[in-house]
């Protein structure tokens, strides 16, 4: 597939053809933070998790059961306006995240649709199944993100050719590359779900 990453910005998380979540880890994790730039190294906004009490950063930080819990990720525009929320309620086996605007109106949902085998999330809106994200592979961070034809309109790698290499380093970021200008709903969930497979969709295909 050839993106269409060479294309002009417009300067936000929803119009950049490429977005770099910087991923470094926290000496202590007990909420998760991620700034997200452009492939220049400009800062776009941020993914941060919210609704964590002091019980349950000690529930996250001392036992694995936290993993079973409900947990909401605010993705956040440069002048710290929620854009997207994303919700996972609590769990047992397959994950669902609930996608929804700033005030909490309803934009679609990512659903795990396998246990076994390389994951799949489906994203539906209004009832209907938009597209999709799928895991080609997790260790190599190789996730194909489709419309509702199964065609392929972006991608999340941990690699990307066209940035620069002072502004970033591999090893704590990941790449979002978007091939072409996207409509709602379909572009929300897209965003919601490129920006936070590190720290929902994967770790809801570790707790499998």
């Amino acid at each position: 597939m050839t993106s269409d990453s060479r294309r002009a910005g417009g300067g936000t998380l929803f119009t950049e053809p490429v977005l770099v979540v910087n991923q470094k880890a926290k000496l202590v994790e007990t909420t998760n933070e991620f700034g997200v730039f452009d492939q220049h190294g400009r800062p776009l906004g941020s993914v941060v998790q919210v609704g964590q009490s002091l019980f349950r950063k000690a529930v996250r930080l001392f036992t694995n059961f936290d993993h079973h819990l409900s947990h909401t990720f605010e993705v956040r525009d440069m002048d710290g306006s929620v854009v997207l929320k994303v919700t996972r309620p609590a769990k047992m086996l397959r994950s669902r995240f609930i996608v929804t605007r700033a005030d909490g109106t309803p934009i679609g949902e990512i659903a795990q649709e396998n246990v076994f085998g390389k994951v799949r999330f489906s994203f539906t809106a209004g009832g209907a199944e938009i597209g999709e994200l799928r895991a080609e592979n997790w260790r190599a961070w190789d996730f194909s993100l489709s419309d509702g034809t199964g065609t392929e309109v972006a991608r999340v790698t941990k690699t990307y050719a066209g940035f620069l290499a002072e502004a970033f380093t591999t090893a704590d970021n990941y790449v979002v590359e978007v091939y072409r200008h996207l409509a709602d709903p379909l572009a929300s969930m897209v965003l919601a779900s490129a920006l936070t497979v590190d720290t929902a969709l994967k770790q809801a295909e570790h707790d499998t």
